[in-house]
């Protein structure tokens, strides 16, 4: 079976052992997108446990900060807190139709752990959770939340102990447990299927804006915003106006102490093409394909590629990119909190960072949507450190 690809992004460079297991996940993938009773399902779920659907609220205090109309899509509001627990949902549903007793995950901010502990608690699933030990550190809420949920969380102390290190060790383990277990990548990324099993569950975002949208103004935003680490909300944000080019998309990277820096996590705006963790695609590597170390003050966003759909949407010139400091990103989250009374997650402050950048491109008044992909309460130890001296 050939793998999937988004121009020549993404692929399948995996160990032999790989290939059937990721075989297999295909069929049981495309059988069940084609099962009304497997969709009825996970639809019933996601409105009746997650809450689907989320609003989308006018921030009218921000809009008159920046003169222009700022929308916010309310993933912070879903069940656990993020836009992760769609995926996890539906790919936890999967494991169980195709008789998969356990699950493992790979997290960075915790909000995919959590999210994939959740899903298994409800489905009657073991689940082990993959955690750098940085992470780990900060992100403390979340750990102890997994535990709560019944996971077990596996720490990881290799390499930078990272999203990028979990995620290499989650796939090692996988590997040897692949009869009993299923993989739950938690971005748009990964070998074929993965980039489009998480684009198909998290395309509920997009599909929610573009009808709340209409619904209230019989026309679409002039431009959407979406924070990039791997991209699950994003490419989930953005394809709900993938034919529509009067909507200006934008991905917004971790930009660390800035791009000159070299210290951030921004692989669209300064890296180059290379493989890793089963797919092709941009990275934070050097000319020969190595690796570089990664910094953003958002554990969620240091990671050092992007989904192969959002790389190839970047040549095509579909979605532009634009990098947000730390520094942004922490003003950006303080804004909203004292203008609206929202505690957005550090990863969504992202986005909001860049809303200075787009309404001087857009224009005053133009309508914007950004994709609230979180909540800040993980992010209370961070935010404390780092405005102690505000």
């Amino acid at each position: 079976m050939k793998p999937h690809t988004y121009g020549p992004y993404g692929g399948a460079y995996v160990p032999e052992v790989l290939n059937r297991p990721l075989a297999d996940l295909t069929v049981a993938f495309d059988e069940a997108m084609a099962d009304h009773s497997f969709t009825a399902e996970l639809e019933h779920i996601l409105t009746h446990y997650v809450g689907r659907a989320t609003p989308l609220f006018h921030a009218k205090n921000l809009s008159q900060v920046y003169g222009a109309n700022i929308f916010l899509k309310r993933e912070d509001l879903a069940h656990t807190g993020a836009h992760k627990i769609n995926n996890t949902i539906g790919q936890a549903l999967l494991a169980k139709r195709m008789g998969k007793t356990r699950i493992i995950a790979e997290t960075g901010a915790g909000q995919h752990g959590v999210a994939s502990a959740t899903a298994a608690a409800l489905l009657g699933l073991e689940c082990t959770v993959f955690m750098g030990s940085v992470d780990a550190r900060r992100q403390e809420a979340n750990l102890f939340r997994m535990r709560l949920l019944g996971a077990k969380i596996e720490l990881v102390e290799s390499g930078s102990k990272t999203l990028k290190d979990a995620t290499s060790e989650a796939i090692r383990h996988w590997i040897s447990t692949a009869d009993s277990t299923h993989y739950i990548i938690g971005s748009a990324l990964g070998p074929s299927p993965y980039p489009r099993i998480v684009q198909t569950f998290q395309s509920v975002i997009g599909r929610e804006i573009r009808s709340q949208f209409y619904e209230r103004f019989f026309r679409h935003p002039d431009a959407v915003i979406a924070c990039v680490g791997g991209g699950s909300n994003a490419i989930g944000t953005f394809s709900g106006y993938y034919e529509d080019n009067q909507v200006a998309l934008y991905g917004v990277e971790a930009g660390g102490y800035g791009i000159a820096s070299g210290q951030h996590a921004a692989p669209i705006s300064e890296g180059h093409t290379g493989i890793l963790h089963g797919f092709y695609s941009y990275f934070m590597c050097d000319e020969h394909g190595n690796i570089r170390d990664t910094h953003s003050v958002s554990a969620g966003l240091d990671y050092p590629g992007v989904g192969p759909e959002l790389a190839w949407l970047a040549d095509k010139g579909r979605v532009e990119y634009i990098s947000v400091t730390d520094e942004q990103a922490l003003q950006s989250c303080m804004e909203l909190t004292r203008h609206e009374g929202i505690l957005p997650a550090l990863e969504s402050s992202h986005a909001l960072g860049a809303l200075q950048e787009v309404v001087r491109r857009q224009g005053d008044k133009s309508h914007i949507v950004v994709t609230l992909s979180g909540r800040g309460d993980k992010d209370m130890g961070i935010l404390q450190e780092m405005l102690s001296g505000e």
